[in-house]
C-alpha cells in the first residue's frame, strides 16, 4: 500500500485519511499540506487505486470490507494507533468497518459524505442491487486513455464530478490518477471496471446503518446529492452518539468546495 505523509516524522500520528472511490491519496494534497506544520496525516492509497500494487479483481469478494480489512493490515504494519481515521465517500465508510472490526482502530471518526444506504433505499434498486445504477454504468463508460497529463486535464476541467473543483486539486488528482500505458500515453491507475465494481456492490455493513462503534464520529454530509442516504431524523441508520451535520450549498465532492472545512475538522479532532 502506498502513502503521502504530511508533518514531521517523529510526531504521534493524528490522521489518517481514505479517499474516496476512484480517486487517491494526492487528489487532496493541496488540503492536507497547509496541515503539516501542526499535524502528522498519512493519506493512503486504497486497494485498486493511484500507487498501491494490491490486486484488484472486481466482482470477487466482498471488497468493501476488503478495504476495511486493508486499513486495519496498514495501521498494524505501521504499528501505530492514530488519534483520527478520516475518509471522503467510500474512504469513509472504510474507516466505519474497520472500527466496527477492531474498536481500537482510533479514537475519533471524521467521515466526509460516508456512502451509508438504509434497506428502503437499497431495496429500490432491485435484484441486481446497484449494478445497473447511473454510477456504476457511468464508470464503465469512463474513458481510460489519455495522450498526456495535460490533455487528461484539458477534458476534466470544468465538467462531470470536477465541475466544483480548483483546478489545483484536479492536478494533485492526475498526478498519481494517471500512470504509464503500454504502448504509450497514460491511463487511468484506477481501473473504470474496478471503480465500476465499488459502486455495483456496496458494502452490506453499510446498507441499514453501521453498528456500535466506540469511538467518537462526526459525519459531515453534503446538501447536494449526498450518498450518506439518510436523514439527520433517522437516528437508527446510525450508530449511537454520531454527530451528523449538513454543509449547506456542497455537493458530494464536499473536501474540494470546502477545503478550509476538512481542515478545521481534521484539526478538531485531532485535538
Amino acid at each position: 500500500m502506498a502513502a503521502l505523509e504530511f508533518g514531521p516524522a517523529d510526531r504521534p500520528l493524528d490522521v489518517v485519511f481514505l479517499h474516496a472511490n476512484g480517486f487517491n491519496a494526492g487528489t487532496y494534497r493541496s488540503i492536507f499540506a497547509p496541515l503539516g506544520d501542526q499535524l502528522r496525516i498519512l493519506a493512503v492509497d486504497q486497494r485498486g487505486h493511484g500507487r498501491t500494487t494490491l490486486p484488484a479483481q472486481p466482482f470477487v469478494g466482498n471488497v468493501w470490507r476488503q478495504y476495511g480489512d486493508d486499513l486495519l493490515a496498514l495501521l498494524d504494519a505501521v504499528g501505530e494507533t492514530p488519534t483520527v481515521l478520516a475518509g471522503h465517500s467510500m474512504g469513509g465508510t472504510a474507516c466505519l468497518l474497520a472500527s466496527a472490526k477492531c474498536a481500537d482502530a482510533a479514537k475519533r471518526l471524521v467521515l466526509f459524505d460516508p456512502v451509508i444506504i438504509t434497506p428502503e433505499r437499497a431495496a429500490l434498486f432491485g435484484e441486481d442491487g446497484m449494478r445497473n445504477s447511473p454510477l456504476a454504468v457511468g464508470a464503465l463508460k469512463r474513458r481510460a486513455t489519455f495522450a498526456d497529463r495535460q490533455a487528461a486535464f484539458d477534458g476534466y476541467r470544468g465538467r462531470g464530478a470536477f465541475k466544483t473543483w480548483p483546478e489545483e486539486s484536479l492536478r494533485d488528482y492526475l498526478a498519481d490518477g494517471l500512470v504509464e500505458a503500454e504502448g504509450g500515453g497514460m491511463r487511468l491507475a484506477c481501473a473504470p471496471t474496478w471503480e465500476s465494481a465499488n459502486f455495483s456492490t456496496p458494502s452490506p455493513d453499510a446498507v441499514g446503518g453501521i453498528p456500535d462503534i466506540r469511538a467518537n464520529i462526526r459525519i459531515l454530509k453534503a446538501e447536494i446529492g449526498s450518498t450518506a442516504q439518510f436523514e439527520i431524523h433517522e437516528p437508527a441508520v446510525l450508530a449511537a452518539g454520531a454527530e451528523i451535520e449538513v454543509v449547506p450549498g456542497t455537493s458530494h465532492f464536499l473536501p474540494m468546495e470546502r477545503p478550509d472545512l476538512v481542515r478545521a475538522e481534521l484539526l478538531k479532532a485531532a485535538r
